[in-house]
């Protein structure tokens, strides 16, 4: 699968980046964001929701699990699954609505919810460096593959 590579130094590099993205996805889509605590997912999901128009704060859902955004006709869940004890606990939640055609999901965590999950269109994979992080978008699917495409224009 084709890959995009980056390394940010700063959150507005992390921000700017997450726009950059957001210019390209169209819903239906889901992207897994993965890293170690404080890696930078958070942040992206900010760039990435402030590019779209949302204009609040943008907190990380780690106790509330899923924080929903309306932009328009377009809903953003902003999932956090590193404390979710097993992933059916999406379904008692009502999280399958959220996968829907007018929607986009940034899912922190993913392997937490692994066997649940629909297939992820991106997977965006932060590594801490010595100076900065380096992100790399992987394609999971034929949406994903057209989203790298444009972004390497």
């Amino acid at each position: 699968m084709k890959s995009y590579d980056k390394t940010l130094n700063s959150f507005e590099q992390t921000e700017q980046f997450a726009a950059d993205v957001a210019g390209q996805v169209t819903a239906p889509c889901s992207i897994a964001l993965q890293g170690d605590l404080g890696a930078g997912k958070t942040t992206f999901a900010r760039g990435f929701l402030q590019a779209l128009g949302h204009k609040g704060k943008v907190k990380s859902p780690t106790y509330t699990i899923i924080e929903p955004y309306i932009l328009a006709d377009l809903y953003i869940n902003h999932f956090d699954l590193y404390r979710l004890g097993d992933p059916d606990e999406l379904e008692l939640m009502g999280a399958d609505e959220m996968f829907n055609e007018h929607s986009i999901n940034l899912i922190e965590w993913p392997e937490q919810g692994e066997g649940w999950l629909p297939a992820m269109d991106l997977w965006l994979k932060i590594k801490h460096l010595e100076q900065g992080r380096h992100f790399s978008l992987v394609a999971g699917s034929d949406k994903g593959q057209a989203i790298l495409s444009k972004l390497g224009k």
